[in-house]
């Protein structure tokens, strides 16, 4: 019998230490999305099950725990991504005509983990723009993407570019039942090309030699020069590879620190995309450390179909990359009854200081706190000296 203090796979209690530099992560992101106008809003964890899946795919609807609503029978899904709560909330309950910049940071749960390591409970933030068609819309969600790492201090930032339109407009006007189009969209993610010459069978010649060429495109900005020359003359792929190449031009004027690469067979989150994507990249990361891009569809499956473009990320996962500060200084202090004492620590605390008073009997302890100062009587005043 498992012991009853065991957690289930893939769940993990978050212990003081890196409690503490999630938090202040979280805080500095959201006081940063401010600064870009973006306003909090802060969806439920459960919600109806149609609502919560609307218009997101088959792949989150295996991500999302599944229960009955005792109080009305209807089917509930926990959150596995806050994307479609935050487009329900735009289109219904703000129901804006003009920009919306949105925020967001709190847990989400999947039934599988995303990789071997990963938490099944990950700390989702995110920020998204509702209202603008324009590519200046995607370019300030890529800079804000940018400014996540920078604060966060992670090295050597690459951004992966894609546009969702590549593989419809050479898809074209071919229509795939669903496992034959999930079956070409694993082929593309996987860079499978046995895989993909195996659709040979319900794909018209042009269209798998267009598929085939995808799988090679990936590199600098050079690829985009490539793609014009060796892709079908089609108006979504003509569209797809101007916007990216309209973006990497400013990014590059802006940000010449960081890297830029595409790859335009990479399909991930292929059910939301509706054009440009991208993935950013630091040292240390094998994986993405955020992904976002444009899904101007998301909020039609509520009525309202309105522009829309952000980015989301794993707060837990980020703070694992950054480099740790330490621990923020603070002030230790006898226990007593003194009122004087008393008085003087709580204009410490007012004045934001951390004071760890040393309970009677516990003098010898190791501090949890980095103690720089220690709060003490001289004469008829209390005042720190430095340790």
């Amino acid at each position: 019998m498992a012991s009853a203090w065991l957690l289930p796979e893939h769940l993990a209690d978050v212990l003081p230490s890196q409690a503490r530099r999630i938090e202040e992560m979280r805080r500095e992101l959201l006081d940063m999305a401010r600064t870009y106008g973006c306003e909090l809003v802060m969806p439920p964890l459960l919600e109806h099950l149609e609502s919560l899946l609307s218009g997101a795919g088959h792949e989150l609807d295996l991500k999302t725990f599944k229960l009955v609503d005792q109080l009305s029978g209807r089917s509930l899904g926990l959150r596995a991504d806050t994307t479609p709560q935050v487009a329900r909330i735009d289109a219904h309950l703000l129901n804006r005509a003009g920009v919306t910049r949105l925020c967001y940071c709190g847990p989400v749960l999947h039934t599988r983990p995303a990789g071997l390591h990963a938490s099944r409970e990950p700390l989702q933030f995110g920020a998204e723009i509702y209202g603008h068609a324009g590519l200046e819309a995607d370019l300030e969600v890529q800079e804000m993407a940018l400014e996540v790492v920078r604060r966060a201090g992670l090295k050597n930032p690459t951004l992966d570019l894609g546009d969702a339109r590549l593989v419809r407009g050479v898809l074209g006007d071919v229509v795939l039942a669903p496992a034959e189009l999930e079956a070409v969209i694993a082929a593309l993610a996987t860079k499978d090309p046995v895989a993909l010459q195996a659709m040979a069978a319900v794909l018209p010649a042009e269209v798998l030699q267009g598929l085939q060429t995808l799988l090679s495109l990936y590199g600098g900005v050079e690829v985009l020069a490539q793609a014009r020359a060796r892709l079908p003359a089609h108006p979504a792929i003509h569209a797809a590879l101007n916007d990216l190449q309209w973006l990497a031009e400013h990014l590059q004027q802006t940000h010449p620190e960081v890297s830029l690469s595409f790859d335009l067979a990479d399909l991930v989150g292929y059910a939301y995309y509706s054009g440009a994507r991208f993935a950013l990249y630091a040292a240390g990361s094998s994986d993405a450390i955020l992904r976002g891009g444009r899904y101007d569809e998301v909020g039609a499956v509520f009525g309202r179909r309105r522009p829309a473009v952000g980015f989301s990320l794993d707060l837990k996962t980020l703070v694992a990359l950054t480099p740790d500060k330490g621990l923020r200084a603070a002030v230790r202090a006898p226990w007593g009854g003194d009122a004087a004492q008393r008085a003087a620590v709580r204009a410490l605390r007012e004045a934001g200081e951390t004071v760890v008073c040393v309970l009677p009997g516990h003098e010898h302890e190791g501090d949890e706190f980095e103690c720089d100062r220690e709060l003490l009587r001289v004469g008829q005043e209390w005042v720190l000296r430095a340790l």
